[in-house]
């Protein structure tokens, strides 16, 4: 784990990193909050390529909590099964589906605590949809973040919560919004798990991270 960075540092990456991309995008399609919600609920521990490629059939038939709830399980289950946990992943999609309708009149509420309520959806998945759909600055920590925060010092931290405050407290505000997509983009084209790829890092002047490969 590297040191915190101090704050001009901070800034001259993320000024990087807008300069290189100044309106990131998240890679999981979706095409309404709904969608969002369930597809980002279904990416746990699968790739975002791996469920669009499950999604697009899905969403063309049930974009909304009642089309989905009349696809029943069964159905949801043979859309989705190439995805990782499926079988448990479908029953969570039917149970939100029905809280939606019962509870929100089938709009996605744009609450965190309301949105962690619902089966499936974690507090990373509730951020993810804060951030994406209703643009709030909420800091969504997966494996990628947590790796390009320690190694950075951008954000260290010894679990996910400490991480994603770090975010919160570290990085300029007018960042804020697309931190998010910028250091989960940055940990898996550039930062990578095994094979960082230092040599054509745009912040890699800047970075602490003791075993480069240039």
């Amino acid at each position: 784990m590297a040191k915190q960075l101090d704050y001009p540092t901070i800034r001259e990456i993320f000024r990087r990193f807008h300069e290189a991309e100044p309106e990131p995008k998240g890679e999981l399609e979706h095409v309404n909050a709904y969608t969002l919600v369930v597809a980002v609920a279904l990416s746990a521990q699968a790739t975002d390529a791996g469920v669009n490629k499950a999604t697009r059939k899905l969403f063309a038939i049930a974009d909304t909590p009642q089309k989905m709830l009349d696809l029943g399980e069964v159905g949801v289950t043979e859309h989705i099964k190439t995805i990782g946990l499926y079988r448990n992943k479908a029953k969570n999609v039917i149970k939100l589906s029905r809280i939606l309708v019962d509870d929100y009149d089938g709009e996605v509420p744009c609450s965190r605590a309301a949105l962690q309520s619902l089966p499936g959806v974690g507090r990373k998945t509730a951020n993810v949809v804060l951030n994406m759909w209703w643009r709030m600055p909420a800091q969504a920590v997966d494996t990628h973040i947590f790796r390009v925060g320690n190694r950075t010092g951008i954000a260290p931290g010894k679990d996910v919560d400490v991480v994603e405050r770090a975010i919160e407290d570290n990085i300029p505000a007018d960042y804020q919004l697309h931190a998010h997509h910028w250091l989960i983009l940055h940990g898996r084209y550039a930062c990578k798990a095994r094979k960082p790829m230092c040599g054509a890092c745009l912040i890699r002047d800047l970075c602490p991270f003791e075993e480069k490969t240039l």
